[in-house]
């Protein structure tokens, strides 16, 4: 843990012991994720967050060089909410299942993680962890280092896509706003000419909106049979396994 303090912008004045402050790395970290979630990625400045800490900027470079650098941590406290248990005990599929569930949690419980996790895919510990974690899965299931990599892959892309294709997924919008965005689509698709779109102006409703468990069951469902399939397919491992 480092320390830092609140430096003072008047020279010529000693700094009251009141003014000093302790900020661990963590804490830096916790604090710019807040903010990047609330106020979007654009908002995350050292000097917006020095302020929101009551620092001055300078302090916050005990910590971090620049605000690349403190991108780089943000992502790899997100990366580290990601679970990937390996268990020889629990079927292949299931531990792969499990890993990309872990991940769609992180990403929902943060609206600014997508472009963190998409920027910092593979520049720090814990995401190196998470990879090396899903490829020991896929190997011992049976599949070859090229197969085992795409699928790899693939299930990031595949949380990722989940999350940005969610009806209506707009983080910088309030409830009210995402409600009203929602309610414009419908009538949009619903008015549309029958003759023309039937089907969209059948689906309308679903179209312009979705059940978010849903939504996130059936895509986690439909990768993991898709990967099952292929393991049977190749031979890679018994896909009931």
């Amino acid at each position: 843990m480092y320390s830092c303090q609140v430096i003072n912008e008047n020279p010529g004045s000693e700094e009251p012991d009141g003014e000093r402050t302790r900020l661990s790395k963590r804490a830096v970290v916790d604090r710019a994720l807040k903010l990047a979630d609330t106020q979007g990625l654009d908002a995350l400045t050292i000097r917006k967050l020095a302020q929101d800490l009551g620092v001055t900027p300078m302090a916050l470079y005990w910590h971090f060089r620049s605000k690349e650098d403190l991108l780089e941590g943000v992502a790899e406290r997100i990366w580290s909410e990601i679970e990937v248990t390996v268990d020889p005990s629990v079927p292949w599929w299931a531990q792969l299942r499990g890993g990309l569930e872990s991940l769609l949690r992180a990403l929902r419980a943060h609206p600014s993680a997508p472009a963190l996790v998409l920027e910092h895919e593979k520049r720090n510990e814990a995401a190196l962890r998470a990879t090396e974690g899903a490829l020991e899965i896929l190997v011992s299931a049976g599949f070859d280092a090229q197969h085992a990599a795409e699928i790899a892959r693939s299930t990031l892309w595949t949380g990722i896509t989940l999350v940005m294709s969610e009806a209506g997924y707009h983080p910088e919008l309030s409830e009210e706003e995402r409600a009203e965005f929602h309610r414009r689509n419908e009538i949009y698709l619903a008015m549309l000419p029958t003759a023309r779109y039937p089907r969209l102006v059948q689906c309308a409703a679903q179209m312009a909106d979705c059940d978010p468990d849903f939504h996130y069951r059936l895509g986690v469902e439909m990768f993991i049979a898709g990967v099952r399939a292929m393991a049977e397919r190749y031979g890679s491992g018994p896909a009931g396994a």
